[in-house]
């Protein structure tokens, strides 16, 4: 193989598939990065898998030989990255075999303005093939909704192994909405979007044409009633990454069946499994009606929160809210013993009877911050039942936050 590409084409690319290498691998070759190039397209492909996530970029680059050869990751990003801004000739050759067992050695030869370096490969043959996909369920997702689903659920996830099931986003796909979910079992975060689909103004084949199928027998969504599967949340971070330089309106297509799913764009893809387990029912856990209604500027109790925070972080992560129906007004207050405390007031429209409550200031800090409309409602039946925080316009959002005891 030989090929021609700029530093920062393949640096870039390089800095986002080898976050799938693990950092412990189970097989020598899966420490490494499988790069391939193709002449007739004149597209390089970077793949990196783990044996459960699974990234694939490709870009374009002057392609001069067929071929594909796994190099160490780590070592391969380390010397690109510290490259000169330029053009590098990447070539890999057979090297010469100590032993049997050395054989499939290859040694690839960096070529830059700077210098030239050499790095021992390994054949492509021992690479695992990433998962693909045959009669799977297919969403076209634009990438805008699935950003903000993201945004929205990922941070309410749980960081304890020991409850795997609640270490992943829980989508539930429908005919026309794909629905994100995600709990640490203290708070529930659920973003609701609509996907794109036959119909929203671009037939099958011009989605087709945008992006690659990965098995012309899948099923459109509109063909199932409902999918539901739980994403492990490392994945979606690093989906999440791969989004950031999209445009909104562009388009990814999710191709899912149970254990597997797969994110597919014009030039990426991320493979994972999926988690095992029984997702809990969160609907439930959510009040239909409530007692008390508070309506407030998101940004300013959000930079009352932070400031308040600065003395709850010293002893307990409690903020109290007192609402004051009469006034009309939310006051904020912190008592940290042998520290000091703190009190913040800020107007608010509100309707039902006054009510003392406290959270966990990072909780409530995580939740506005999440909630991004400039004014958000605050739904409370008592002080130890779930709260709700939804934001008013903007992306269908529910915040459900369990409040704190407070002892006198």
């Amino acid at each position: 193989m030989k090929l021609v590409c700029t530093q920062s084409d393949l640096n870039s690319n390089l800095s986002l598939v080898t976050r799938a290498v693990p950092s412990r691998p189970t097989h020598p070759v899966l420490g490494n990065v499988l790069v391939s190039g193709d002449t007739q397209t004149q597209q390089v492909r970077l793949t990196a898998f783990d044996l459960s996530l699974g990234i694939q970029t490709s870009f374009t680059a002057q392609v001069l030989q067929d071929g594909e050869v796994a190099i160490p990751a780590k070592l391969l990003n380390d010397i690109v990255s510290r490259l000169p801004e330029g053009e590098i000739t990447l070539e890999d050759q057979a090297g010469e075999s100590v032993n049997e067992t050395d054989s499939d050695r290859r040694i690839v030869t960096l070529t830059s303005a700077s210098g030239r370096y050499q790095v021992r490969g390994m054949s492509s043959e021992e690479f695992p093939e990433l998962p693909q996909i045959a009669a799977a369920v297919a969403v076209h997702l634009p990438v805008e909704a699935l950003v903000e689903g993201l945004r929205g659920s990922l941070f309410a996830t749980s960081s304890d192994e020991t409850k795997q099931v609640l270490t992943g986003v829980h989508l539930t796909m429908q005919q026309d909405s794909l629905e994100f979910a995600a709990t640490d079992g203290h708070r529930l975060a659920v973003v609701e979007t609509t996907h794109q689909s036959v119909g929203d103004g671009e037939t099958d084949e011009e989605l087709e044409e945008k992006l690659p199928a990965l098995d012309s027998s899948r099923k459109p969504i509109n063909e199932v009633s409902q999918l539901e599967l739980t994403v492990p949340a490392r994945a979606l971070r690093e989906l999440e990454r791969m989004l950031a330089p999209h445009q909104p309106t562009d388009t990814i297509a999710l191709h899912c069946e149970p254990g597997q799913i797969i994110f597919q764009g014009a030039e990426q893809r991320l493979t994972t499994r999926t988690l095992e387990g029984q997702y809990p029912p969160y609907r439930q856990l959510i009040p239909r009606q409530f007692q008390r209604q508070l309506t407030i500027d998101r940004r300013k109790l959000l930079i009352a929160v932070e400031r308040i925070a600065v003395l709850a972080d010293q002893k307990n992560n409690v903020v109290k809210f007192s609402i004051d129906s009469v006034n009309q007004q939310l006051s904020l207050s912190v008592e940290a013993q042998d520290v000091g405390s703190g009190q913040e007031s800020m107007p608010a429209q509100v309707t039902g009877e006054s009510i003392d409550i406290a959270f966990n200031v990072k909780y409530l800090i995580d939740g506005l911050k999440a909630l991004s409309t400039s004014d958000i409602q605050i739904q409370i039946n008592a002080a130890n039942s779930p709260v709700i925080l939804t934001p008013l316009g903007g992306r269908k959002m529910i915040y459900l936050l369990m409040p704190v005891q407070i002892r006198n």
